[in-house]
């Protein structure tokens, strides 16, 4: 038995493999879509400055999206390079449990004969407050 849990059960794992993969995609669509229709308008010659200049920041966007998905791709690949490489210590097992003993060692403490049941202090309702 292993003492740490493999990189398949580990959630954090997961979740930067799931997210560097739906960053990666979402900055290769938002890239490669401004820069269809920045294509398209300035071919056409109906691309307004709208598309051009503000199409070009999306595509920045879209290019730093992706860059940070492949870099969580690439820190992945590490962690699972790095942690193929540390050594698995086995459990020790000091003593097995014997089940067999019929023998109860266990001593039941003594209950109390008599309850001591306190009364709570008695309850004073308020006096509503006149209304004005």
């Amino acid at each position: 038995m292993t003492v740490r849990p493999s990189l398949v059960r580990s959630i954090p794992f997961w979740i930067l493999l799931v997210g560097s993969l739906a960053t990666a995609a979402v900055g290769a669509w938002l890239t490669v879509d401004k820069l269809a229709v920045m294509s398209v308008g300035l071919t056409a010659g109906t691309a307004t400055p709208v598309d051009v200049y503000v199409g070009q920041v999306w595509a920045i966007i879209g290019g730093i999206l992706l860059a940070a998905g492949i870099l969580g791709l690439a820190l992945t690949l590490v962690t699972a390079v790095i942690r193929s490489f540390v050594p698995v210590t086995d459990v020790e097992i000091i003593e097995a449990l014997d089940w067999s003993d019929d023998e109860d060692s266990l001593e039941i403490a003594p209950v109390a004969e008599e309850t001591r049941v306190t009364e709570a202090a008695p309850v004073v309702e308020a006096e509503p407050a006149p209304q004005r």
